[in-house]
């Protein structure tokens, strides 16, 4: 398959939106009240799933390809895969309008869902743990568009990043090391970043005494451990009064109550970013959340936001000091512009100086040009300062491990005098 330039958004016709040959296959769909209970009992049987591999028409053959890590389904005729980091179009064609917006009909029911023309998007799963997108006529206006974001069948872990190039040795050690500790971790970057990979791969170092929560729209957290509890938030389906949609947030105050030791949110972009906030800072220690954002500095405004648009009675000092206490690493994860995806940044919070937060960067990628074959070549500058929390972490047994990370005397001094570390030796008040 070729690389190919094409600009997705061309040759868009506004007049399209009341395209007949797409219309014809898009039916409005409502609810009659006689069918709320039906609705109800189809969501919560768990016999539910009809989805079968040769319902997914021309795109089965590279949801087994390994290589093939996006699935982009623009239109009927219009599919693109990403290979490598980059995108290309293909070959394939499904039938017809019919046939696509008929597969997007049977992912959604097979999550317990709905599309129906007056909210004709949607995310969901498909079994295998994929990531879906679906948006349908009159907003999506060449007909059903499909995005898949597929995960390998094996979780990913630090040690694989390393052979990728995603990270250096001492970054891979160190991130598995907080994992264990129960730092509170956000992992930040753009779309297709690699950020829900990054978080499986550090939670795989969680404790397996440790109870954990997941909450997430769609499931694609896959944790090797035995006490947890997995939780999906529940959307609204118009025409259906009684059928309640259930939030991230509601989720997470929820999930506060089950006595869970951490919590993992797939992705905090809205009001639930306070309550999440709330978790770290009342004892639900090593609890983690992704975010999309440009940069650290970037990350916490949008944090910050949230939380004002959740509370906005809070003060902004206040807010800042909640953001500052709670959240104790940064790691940020980029896609690159030669396909490849590298962490760029490990940030560490160290507090507030009057009303800013303070952060240092304990890993950062510098570029130092190319190669032959176009791909980005570069370092880690390691700052030569240890983090505020690495008595935390010695508390947990990894005293010679940081040492052989971070600078031997630097952790001697810091051990000496750990009240130099923050109020209670672990650099959070």
């Amino acid at each position: 398959m070729e690389g190919n330039n094409q600009n997705f958004g061309a040759g868009v016709d506004p007049q399209a939106i009341a395209n007949p040959a797409v219309e014809a296959h898009v039916a409005p769909v409502s609810y009659a009240d006689s069918q709320s209970q039906q609705v109800h009992d189809f969501v919560y049987d768990e016999n539910r799933r009809t989805l079968k591999p040769e319902d997914m028409g021309p795109i089965q053959e590279l949801l087994k390809d390994d290589s093939v890590s996006d699935i982009l389904i623009n239109a009927a005729d219009n599919i693109f895969i990403e290979v490598g980091g980059k995108l290309q179009k293909t070959d394939l064609k499904f039938e017809g309008e019919k046939q696509v917006w008929e597969l997007a009909q049977k992912i959604a029911k097979n999550v317990g869902r709905f599309l129906d023309r007056d909210r004709p998007y949607l995310d969901a799963r498909l079994d295998d743990g994929s990531r879906v997108n679906i948006i349908a006529p009159p907003l999506s206006l060449d007909g059903t568009s499909i995005s898949i974001r597929k995960f390998p069948d094996a979780v990913t872990k630090l040690e694989d990043l390393v052979k990728y190039g995603s990270m250096s040795p001492d970054i891979a050690k160190f991130l598995a090391i907080c994992g264990r500790s129960k730092i509170n971790m956000l992992i930040v970057g753009g779309t297709g970043a690699g950020k829900t990979t990054l978080l499986n791969a550090i939670a795989q170092h969680i404790a397996p005494s440790d109870r954990v929560i997941t909450i997430e729209d769609a499931a694609e957290l896959r944790l090797p451990i035995e006490h947890k509890v997995r939780l999906e938030s529940k959307p609204h389906i118009h025409g259906t009064p009684d059928y309640t949609e259930v939030t991230i947030r509601d989720l997470v105050i929820n999930a506060l109550r089950m006595r869970p030791d951490r919590i993992i949110i797939g992705e905090t972009r809205g009001a639930e970013a306070f309550d999440m906030i709330q978790a770290m800072n009342t004892g639900h220690e090593g609890s983690m959340t992704t975010i999309h954002a440009n940069s650290p500095r970037d990350a916490l405004m949008r944090i910050e936001n949230m939380v004002t648009v959740a509370v906005p009675t809070l003060p902004t000092l206040s807010i800042k000091q909640r953001v500052a206490s709670a959240i104790e690493l940064i790691v940020m994860v980029a896609r690159m512009d030669d396909g490849s995806r590298r962490v760029t940044h490990v940030t560490e919070i160290t507090g507030m100086e009057g009303s800013t937060i303070i952060s240092q960067d304990l890993f950062k990628f510098k570029e130092t040009g190319r190669g032959e074959d176009g791909k980005i070549l570069g370092n880690y500058e390691k700052a030569q300062i240890m983090p505020r929390f690495n008595i935390k972490c010695f508390k947990f047994g990894f005293k010679d491990a940081m040492t052989d990370i971070f600078n031997r005397d630097l952790i001697a001094q810091a051990a000496q005098n750990p009240m130099g570390t923050g109020a209670n030796g672990f650099g959070k008040k």
